[in-house]
C-alpha cells in the first residue's frame, strides 16, 4: 500500500467520524460541508437530499423533529466495522454499520454506504451517502419517521 492511500484512508475515517459528531451536536452547516457541492444523501424510502441547500434543509428538519418529539433532543450515532475501498487517488467507497441512541436508549440501527472524493483542502467528502435503517425499537423516535 502506498503512502497516498494510507493518507486517504485516514482522511475518510475522519469524515465518517465527523459526520456522527456533527449531526449529534446539531452543527448542520458543518455536516453539509462534509459533502461535495452536488452531494447526495439518500435515506431508503425517502426523497434524496441533493446539494448543500437540500442537505441543510434535510438536517434541520430532522433536528426540528427531534426537538419537537422528545423531551431531551439528544441523539448519538455510533459507527462500527468501517470498511474502505480506495478505488484510486480520486475516489473511494466505504461502508459501515450504525447504531443510534436517544434519551430512552437504543432507537434504531442500520448501514451507511458511501462514495467519497478528495477535496482541494485535503479532506475527503461524501459525493453520496446511502442510509439504510435495518431496524427500529417499537415506540421509539425513529419508528415515527420510517
Amino acid at each position: 500500500m502506498e503512502l497516498w492511500e494510507l493518507v486517504a484512508r485516514e482522511a475518510i475515517r475522519e469524515t465518517v467520524a465527523s459526520y456522527a459528531h456533527l449531526v449529534d451536536s446539531g452543527r448542520f452547516d458543518d455536516v453539509v460541508e462534509l459533502f461535495t457541492a452536488d452531494g447526495v444523501l439518500e435515506v431508503k424510502g425517502r426523497e434524496p437530499a441533493v446539494g448543500h441547500d437540500g442537505l441543510r434543509a434535510f438536517f434541520r428538519g430532522v433536528g426540528d423533529d427531534l426537538a419537537e418529539t422528545t423531551t431531551v433532543p439528544l441523539i448519538r450515532h455510533y459507527t462500527s466495522n468501517l470498511s474502505i475501498d480506495v478505488v484510486g487517488p480520486y475516489e473511494a467507497n466505504a461502508r459501515c454499520y450504525f447504531l443510534a441512541l436517544t434519551e430512552t436508549g437504543v432507537d434504531h440501527w442500520g448501514r451507511y454506504r458511501d462514495r467519497l472524493v478528495p477535496h482541494d483542502d485535503g479532506r475527503w467528502r461524501f459525493a453520496s451517502r446511502f442510509v439504510r435503517t435495518d431496524g427500529v425499537v417499537p415506540g421509539g423516535w425513529a419508528e415515527t419517521r420510517v
